[in-house]
């Protein structure tokens, strides 16, 4: 379970920025989630609310926005959705694709406790 490694460096990056702007509690924070990530959602939120227990983060909310894989054919330019991981081109059949999105494991942002002079940051 790697989500745990995730949560664990994503606690550090929180603390960190949360100390840079002088914010003393974060209440919410939105992460950007490819669907090549491997990275299970429910593992994700569980992991998140252990490690954020007793710490700035504590009962913050965690939004996860999942981004779609998305792929350009190299034979003929089309972009498309992969759905169900089929990487081959819908107009040429061709798979020889590259993957424009859908790697994604990034904090997005996080907003602070309303009382906290900096009320939101984006994670830089």
């Amino acid at each position: 379970m790697h989500e745990t490694a995730i949560v664990s460096g994503l606690m550090r990056i929180l603390e960190q920025r949360a100390a840079a702007h002088d914010i003393s509690r974060i209440v919410a924070v939105t992460l950007k989630v490819g669907r090549l990530a491997a990275v299970e959602p429910a593992q994700l939120r569980a992991c998140f609310e252990m490690f954020a227990e007793d710490t700035i983060a504590d009962g913050a909310e965690l939004r996860i926005d999942t981004v779609a894989v998305r792929a350009r054919c190299k034979v003929c330019a089309t972009e498309f959705e992969v759905e169900r991981f089929r990487f081959a081109c819908p107009a040429c059949a061709s798979g020889d694709v590259d993957v424009l999105s859908g790697r994604e494991l990034y904090i997005e942002s996080f907003e602070a406790a309303k009382d906290d002079p900096a009320a939101s940051a984006t994670a830089d």
